[in-house]
């Protein structure tokens, strides 16, 4: 045992499949004990909050203010977007009279200034629609208003119940973000339902790693059991297995795992039934594998061996042929759980996942993206993040798999 598990470990794809996958599983042990807020909380009263850390305005505003001389006002073009930008180079070349070749791409404070000197709304702008003419005109009283250096009036209520001037902020005035007691840091940001990613994440990787495990346990529970004794009993019930087997491998598995969810109500389908579903539904090609080795194996002479010093099939099975084949199911363990990840993910992006009130998988929250357009706005940490949890967790199980296949099979060693 210390030196087949020795070989394991000197296999180079096993070790960085391994690494990567309990670095995940660590993550979600350890991020909740640390962040012990609701995942599904909704932090944000809006949609897409983009990554960084935010914090009160009351508090900047009554908090210490520190005098620099460094204009505000200079840092125009780093508040525009980069959408921003191209239209106003487009409006430029079209209808302000500016050439291409006069137009610095990576001068970003030139453009503003070509814009200023350049942009007049009453121009004849042919082509344009009128809800792009008005775009362009709120956008000009955007870099106009960003151009004010003129003090913020802070108001407050005198005992007439009228608002009169308090105090003022300059331009000039700037407020330590240590001294802001009041502050959030959402490193990815916050989804559709204004919830922290971060957290929900782990809590959905969580969830999702939970559902590929019980579906892998019982998809290969099932192929284990039916494929030893069809294997090594034959005859009638070898045929009856196989036909079962046959029958469910010519049925898609994913296309019956739709109509067993879709069966369900969506308030009954939790995490755990749908990953007992996953794991019914996928049993066949673990079945069907160990199945043929089983055969190769019962002729052999210490099963002969053991069927004449009157041993039970179950003592044979278990202490004669589950051992021979015992690598071959662990490898299998570890596909079933990266197919049953992904079979949850495809099941919730087509709405068939969980519910959706209780828990979050990483599916879950792809469907969400997606039904908010994240991907077409722009707000790429509502969905990217997801993708690249998903291709580590499949990419370290195969990794770990084929490392195994490399160590027990002499075929592949090197």
């Amino acid at each position: 045992m210390k030196n087949t598990l020795r070989n394991i470990f000197h296999s180079p794809r096993f070790v960085v499949g391994f690494v990567i996958f309990m670095a995940i599983l660590l993550t979600t042990i350890i991020y909740p004990l640390v962040v012990t807020a609701n995942p599904l909380a909704m932090i944000g009263q809006g949609n897409f909050f983009k990554p960084g850390t935010y914090v009160s305005v009351k508090d900047t505003v009554t908090s210490k203010t520190y005098t620099l001389n460094i204009e505000a006002v200079s840092n125009i073009a780093d508040q525009l977007t980069d959408a921003n930008k191209e239209d106003m180079r487009t409006w430029l070349v079209k209808y302000g009279g500016v050439s291409q070749e006069d137009m610095d791409a990576a001068d970003d404070d030139e453009l503003v200034e070509l814009w200023l000197e350049n942009y007049d709304s009453s121009v004849t702008q042919s082509g344009l629609t009128s809800s792009a003419k008005k775009a362009y005109v709120r956008l000009n009283d955007t870099i106009l208003s960003l151009m004010d250096d003129s003090d913020v009036i802070i108001a407050s209520e005198n005992e007439d119940g009228e608002l009169e001037e308090s105090d003022s902020i300059s331009t000039k005035e700037y407020v330590n973000v240590s001294d802001v007691t009041n502050k959030k840091t959402f490193l990815l940001g916050t989804d559709n339902f204004g919830r922290d990613v971060l957290t929900e994440m782990v809590n959905a990787t969580a969830t999702s790693l939970r559902i590929g495990l019980i579906a892998g346990l019982v998809a290969t529970l099932i192929g284990l059991s039916l494929g030893l004794l069809s294997g090594y009993v034959g005859g009638t019930f070898d045929n009856i297995i196989v036909f079962i087997t046959n029958l469910f491998t010519v049925i898609p598995s994913f296309v019956l795992l739709i109509l067993i969810t879709y069966s369900v109500n969506q308030s009954a389908r939790g995490a755990t039934l749908i990953a007992v579903v996953i794991g019914l539904t996928s049993w066949t090609w673990t079945c069907r594998s160990v199945r043929s080795q089983v055969i190769s194996l019962r002729n052999r002479d210490h099963v002969n061996l053991s069927k004449l010093s009157g041993h039970s099939m179950f003592r044979i099975v278990v202490t004669d042929i589950l051992p021979y084949v015992a690598s071959y199911v662990v490898m299998a363990l570890i596909l079933q759980i990266s197919s049953g990840i992904l079979s949850e993910a495809q099941l919730s992006m087509l709405g068939l996942g969980p519910s959706t009130s209780t828990t979050a998988t990483l599916g879950l929250m792809m469907n969400w993206a997606t039904a908010y357009s994240a991907h077409l706005n722009g707000s790429w940490w509502a969905y990217f993040p997801v993708v690249l949890t998903i291709t580590l967790i499949s990419f370290s199980l195969n990794l770990m798999n084929t490392g195994l296949d490399q160590v027990f099979n002499p075929q592949l060693r090197d």
